[in-house]
């Protein structure tokens, strides 16, 4: 599956029945030099839209959002431990949770990455 992303710039990539969940280059980049993050604790369900993390930068706090349904079944703390990982590797290396969806239907709503591109251009 291909990388997709939600309008506050996260983003969501398919990994069996479970989808890593972290936020875009362009956050990562418009955010600055990320020097903390709080991330949920494994278990927690969450709905789509649903405060889900924090990421503050030298310029600003920002609210990470749940881009999909579920529960999430792991956490990344190496970002917890680096937070400058995500200027270095947003979308690789930096992701936040693995989620496991309650509701699949919700990853056909979000931009593909042409789309995304378009609108991180323009807005």
């Amino acid at each position: 599956m291909t990388v997709m992303y939600t309008k506050d710039h996260e983003w969501v990539r398919a990994d069996g029945d479970i989808y890593v969940v972290g936020i875009s280059a362009h956050a990562a980049e418009q955010l600055g030099d990320v020097v903390f993050v709080e991330l949920p604790d494994v278990g927690k369900t969450f709905n789509k839209g649903d405060d889900m993390a924090v990421v503050e930068s030298v310029k600003a706090a920002s609210d990470v959002y749940a881009p999909i349904s579920g529960e999430i079944v792991e956490v990344n703390t190496a970002v917890v431990d680096e937070p400058a990982k995500i200027n270095e590797d947003a979308m690789g290396a930096a992701w936040f949770v693995k989620i496991r969806p309650s509701n699949k239907a919700e990853i056909d709503e979000m931009m593909d990455e042409a789309a995304y591109k378009d609108f991180a251009e323009n807005s």
